[in-house]
């Protein structure tokens, strides 16, 4: 049978103590607690060597009598102690409503962790873009372990697949280029530069530009999306376990896809948006295409063509490394997956359009103007 808990007072040596017999625990407290609470005197000390067991509820009930009666414990075994020096641990006044910071406060609190963030994200794509490379060395030293087909798949998906939407998209924008461009340089009698318009920001900043960010919406989040399921259903762990490399099955076939491929969608990119603009101008300006292309190649500089396919690969290699480090920092659960995929989106975008700014700087400064 279940020894109810009980306690009895008794004076030792001129020191009031309360001597707990029984079992302090749930099942076995019944009226202990009220009679507990109403005790008043005195109180030096509480022996608890008489007691069978003792849980969470028995010590808690202990620690606040000896709390408010400034009474010291005694008789309990090292099990025992551990357990009450926990509850004691957890003893701890808690706010209702948490003090609330000043707006101040707060906002050098959110620019703190989004530097950190930041910062965080900043190395770890270092260090992946590291990676990667040591793996596109690897494979060049062993070129036997160079995934063929993987790559040949990832060419199609990147740009063969893409070719429709970036090609009606650049299409629509050489429309609105040249439809803006004509309105506004109506009004100084120079409508024919609209022509220069459309030829020199197509090629060496639009088509590019614009085919990274297509890109980056819907290869670089397929990517990370990808590599985080696999990362989920830990299938990356099981290739490292059979010996086989990520780095060099999965991330480079799409880096070196996406490199070579953004070349030649941002060409094709370019011509299309030509293409619309030339059939504006021939409708609302009355100027063919021949004259179309003829003023064309006077007043386009090869250079704004160099321009644009330097850039390509760059933009390509920053999609592709952004989009696999965030599907391989996928972790714990399902919701990682969408959220990853939306920070590769991000990062990649904003990379691409920075990069662009110090592109255009370089080149300015170099004299391809």
């Amino acid at each position: 049978m279940n020894a109810k808990a009980d306690f009895r007072h008794e004076n030792d040596g001129g020191a009031e103590v309360l001597r707990f017999t029984g079992r302090l625990s749930l099942s076995c407290l019944d009226d202990f607690p009220e009679r507990l609470r109403s005790f008043q005197g005195r109180v030096d000390r509480l022996d608890l060597s008489g007691i069978d067991r003792i849980d969470t509820v028995g010590a808690w009930l202990i620690h606040r009598f000896a709390i408010e009666h400034e009474a010291r414990i005694e008789g309990l075994s090292d099990e025992a102690h551990h357990l009450l020096d926990q509850v004691a641990a957890a003893d701890r006044p808690m706010a209702v409503r948490p003090p609330r910071d000043s707006s101040l406060v707060r906002v050098v609190a959110e620019v703190g962790a989004a530097t950190l963030r930041l910062t965080h994200t900043l190395r770890g794509l270092i260090g992946f873009f590291g990676a990667t490379v040591i793996a596109f060395l690897t494979v060049l030293r062993h070129p036997r372990r160079f995934r063929f087909n993987a790559t040949v798949h990832r060419f199609e998906v990147v740009g063969v697949s893409a070719l429709p939407i970036i090609g009606l998209m650049s299409f629509l924008i050489g429309v609105v280029i040249a439809q803006q461009g004509s309105v506004q340089l109506r009004q100084f009698g120079a409508e024919i530069f609209t022509i220069n318009l459309v030829g020199r920001i197509t090629f060496r900043e639009l088509g590019v530009l614009m085919t990274a960010i297509m890109v980056a919406g819907r290869s670089g989040s397929a990517f990370a999306a990808q590599l985080g399921t696999m990362k989920l259903t830990e299938e990356i762990d099981a290739m490292r376990t059979i010996g086989v490399s990520p780095m060099e099955a999965l991330v480079l076939p799409r880096v070196l896809a996406a490199v070579l491929m953004m070349v030649l969608l941002g060409f094709y990119a370019s011509m299309c948006a030509i293409v619309g603009g030339g059939l504006l101008c021939w409708a609302a300006l009355d100027i063919p295409p021949p004259t179309f292309i003829q003023r064309l190649r006077e007043v386009v500089p090869i250079t704004d063509v160099y321009v644009g396919m330097l850039k390509a690969p760059v933009f390509g290699a920053i999609i592709a490394i952004a989009g696999c480090f965030q599907g391989m920092q996928v972790e714990s659960d399902a919701e990682q997956v969408g959220s990853r995929t939306t920070s590769a989106v991000v990062q990649a975008i904003f990379m691409v359009i920075v990069l662009d700014a110090f592109f255009a700087v370089f080149f300015t400064w170099i004299g391809w103007i």
